[in-house]
């Protein structure tokens, strides 16, 4: 009896437990329910603008597009184009498929006047190593192509030699093979000096351009460990290689350097060590300094972006709408991201805005880097866009695009992510006022913009590349740096030329120059080069006419030519720059659109030296130049490896001093910084202060802000505070919630070469 007694007394227990564990979890998902509801469906700024189909005019090239031109050209025999998946130097290799953008003209009659859509045309670049030149054709009409036109001396007047092409993943593996060769008649000194053996090996870095004149392909090759950040990390050894020769087994060593110290050959430099007549390396195990894992363990997410209350922008295949823009967009695998069409209130802005070139000269005592200079978009700017990783990358939240692309790859690859758009909050209001005297009120408005982004990580040095855009009618395009220096071995008279960063470690000085083209379209193509600038001038008070003051004013200029509008590093710049129409304001002031450069590098290669011309771009802070559809682009694939006798010499763009009155104006504009590497640099460089940029700003175009018309303006007066009316801010307590988030995901390692597939 007492037994069933506590059998009930424990059942009746457990069944009150039971509901008051149902009561609390009730009253919990209450509350939480009341602190967090769930967020609204329905957008409360609904787009203002329309997508437009014929943005496909500029769209890059689709995956069947690329494997439908690859077979065309692989069926025309007359081509001769070798079918090897892996190219050697002697091969006839199909190196770049990419879009051929149409003309201008072409495109503005389609878009303007209802004009016939323009053809749409791929270009292809085949390197003929069995015939020692370079070819480029226009292959089209797409889909289903049926023609294939030679456009090499039309588009650079000359033809190109087979030593100006970019060496391939075929050519690396036959070096890589040739480094082997090098470094098992060294066993010895690779052992003692590097701990190096058939477990462990070196990993190499080379120097651009290769030699010193045009047919030259000798290139300097540093090590460095096989650690993480390997470009911090050099040994000081170094070897000449002249693969000049597209058959392999031509090609020779002609110089070492072993712990700064110069011989003619392996042999010498065997002898020397094994006779102790040259000062040797012992190797010593290095930290692990470069690496980027945390050195603590993450605590918490810091702050996010979402959207509270639904996306205010859309993204439809290659277009895009914001508040008040729009505009096209595509990745070129050679000069990287551009975007096209730009309209803002459905006026076309810009046409086109895009990334040309990022160059790099470096200082050095040794001969991996005592020649260097970078041309990036010889290798392939766009080529490097890889896989974007939220939250880190981009907001988590932000709009993600795939891209295609064909370069030295034997069928197109799928880059998943590697754009991001998303709005972002700036940091600073747009424009604020509070007024404290008269009129009490706060009126403000939040920087909130579009960012436009891709990030290409080009051997050491990672490129962030930003295209914003703002509410109050303006442009930015800009560039962070980040990633790895480039470094070398710490010898005599190297801190001439850097700061030691680790031991034996010198972080070399070099430059950043980044290059883009602005072709501005304000209210037509019909347009003139204004600047702006002041100056201080003695006048005579009118109440005082015997008192003098010094008073700033205004110095307007039009410049009439190309020549005089090609404003040099070296000169002053007047601070003002504008493209203006010929229609005026409301105030009767030209219509325009300024052009603010900051961060600008300073000091330009000098042009006594040969390989100048390649580079000929960054002689100007900001260059005006009439538009031709023959002068597309500052650089080309071919500069870094025939730096002596470029393809493309953009001082030659100004030469012809063309009248640039009332003409379709493009601006070419450098930005950049200058780098002395220091210990903060190890093991990554930041981005913050590495940087530059061009923002294009109205000027007189409007008769006023127009984000003055923006939903997200603020305005605050005496006891309308918590009215949500003119201030959304007032209810965003009650209505915000948590966002639903993607499972984070990456693959960005699923396309990358690994060095075991290349030997």
């Amino acid at each position: 009896m007492e037994k069933k007694r506590m059998n009930s007394l424990v059942k009746w227990t457990l069944i009150l437990f039971v509901l008051a564990s149902i009561i609390l979890n009730i009253v919990l998902i209450g509350i939480h329910s009341s602190r967090a509801p769930k967020c609204s469906a329905q957008r409360v700024h609904p787009l203002r603008r329309k997508h437009d189909e014929r943005s496909a005019v500029f769209v890059d090239l689709s995956r069947e597009e690329y494997l439908q031109v690859q077979q065309f050209m692989l069926k025309q025999n007359n081509l001769e184009i070798s079918t090897n998946q892996i190219s050697k130097p002697s091969d006839n290799f199909l190196f770049l498929i990419d879009l051929s953008v149409p003309k201008k003209a072409d495109v503005l009659a389609y878009l303007d006047r209802n004009g016939a859509k323009p053809t749409r045309e791929a270009t292809v670049v085949v390197f003929y190593g069995a015939k020692g030149y370079i070819k480029e054709y226009v292959v089209g009409p797409l889909p289903n192509p049926t023609y294939v036109n030679d456009v090499t001396m039309e588009r650079y007047h000359a033809e190109l030699p087979i030593s100006a092409r970019t060496v391939t993943i075929g050519e690396y593996n036959l070096l890589f093979q040739f480094l082997g060769d090098v470094f098992s008649k060294l066993g010895k000194i690779m052992k003692e000096s590097f701990d190096m053996g058939p477990d462990k090996q070196l990993n190499a870095f080379e120097q651009m351009p290769r030699g010193v004149r045009t047919g030259d392909r000798k290139t300097w090759i540093s090590f460095f460990r096989d650690m993480s950040g390997m470009y911090i990390h050099p040994v000081g050894f170094e070897v000449l290689v002249d693969h000049q020769s597209v058959n392999a087994s031509e090609w020779k060593v002609e110089k070492l350097l072993y712990n700064g110290h110069y011989f003619d050959s392996i042999d010498a430099l065997k002898d020397k060590y094994d006779k102790d007549l040259v000062k040797k390396i012992v190797y010593k195990e290095s930290p692990d300094y470069g690496s980027l894992k945390p050195r603590n363990k993450p605590l918490q997410v810091g702050p996010q972006l979402f959207n509270a209350e639904g996306k205010r922008y859309s993204v439809s295949n290659n277009h895009v709408v914001y508040m008040d823009w729009s505009f096209a967009f595509g990745l070129s695998a050679l000069t990287g991201m551009r975007v096209f069409d730009v309209r803002f209130n459905d006026e076309r802005i810009v046409y086109e805005l895009s990334v040309q070139e990022a160059m790099s000269v470096y200082g050095s005592v040794t001969p991996g880097m005592i020649l260097t200079k970078f041309l990036d978009s010889s290798i392939g700017i766009g080529r490097f866009a890889h896989e974007l990783v939220r939250g880190v990358d981009c907001p988590y939240e932000a709009s993600y695009v795939d891209t295609y692309r064909y370069i030295d790859v034997p069928k197109p690859v799928r880059f998943r992510n590697s754009i991001c758009i998303f709005e972002h909050n700036m940091g600073q209001p747009l424009r604020r006022h509070f007024s404290d005297f008269f009129h009490h009120s706060y009126g403000g408005m939040v920087n909130s913009a579009l960012v436009f982004r891709t990030i290409t990580a080009i051997g050491n040095y990672d490129y962030i590349w930003d295209f914003i855009f703002y509410q109050s009618g303006s442009v930015e395009a800009k560039v962070h740096a980040t990633g790895y220096i480039s470094s070398s071995y710490l010898v005599d008279g190297a801190l001439r030329h850097g700061h030691q960063v680790a031991e034996k470690v010198l972080g070399n000085i070099h430059t950043h120059f980044i290059n883009f083209k602005v072709d501005l379209d304000v209210l037509g193509v019909k347009n003139f080069f204004q600047t702006k600038d002041m100056e201080y001038v003695n006048v005579s008070l009118p109440w005082m006419p015997d008192h003098y003051a010094m008073v700033p004013q205004l110095v307007e200029k039009q410049l009439k030519t190309e020549k005089e509008a090609a404003l040099r590093y070296d000169t002053k710049t007047p601070r003002y720059l504008h493209i203006s129409s010929n229609k005026t304001n409301r105030w009767g002031h030209q219509r325009s659109y300024r052009l603010q450069v900051f961060s600008f590098t300073g000091d330009h290669l000098p042009e006594s030296q040969a390989e100048e011309r390649a580079m000929s771009w960054a002689r100007y802070k900001v260059a005006i130049t009439k538009h031709k559809d023959g002068e597309q682009t500052s650089s080309s694939l071919y500069s870094q490896n025939d730096i002596w006798s470029p393809a493309v010499d953009f001082s030659k763009y100004i030469e012809d001093n063309e009248s640039i009155e009332d003409e379709d104006l493009v601006a070419w504009v450098t930005t950049g910084f200058l780098h002395i590497p220091h210990s903060e640099d190890i093991p990554n460089t930041v981005t913050v202060g590495n940087g530059g940029g061009v923002l294009l700003r109205p000027h007189n175009y409007f008769d006023m802000d127009p984000s003055i018309h923006s939903a997200d303006s603020v305005y605050l007066s005496p006891g309308s505070e918590d009215s949500c009316d003119s201030n959304r801010m007032a209810c965003l307590a009650q209505e915000t919630c948590s966002p639903v988030l993607e499972p984070f995901t990456y693959e960005g390692f699923d396309g990358v070469m690994k060095f075991e597939d290349w030997v």
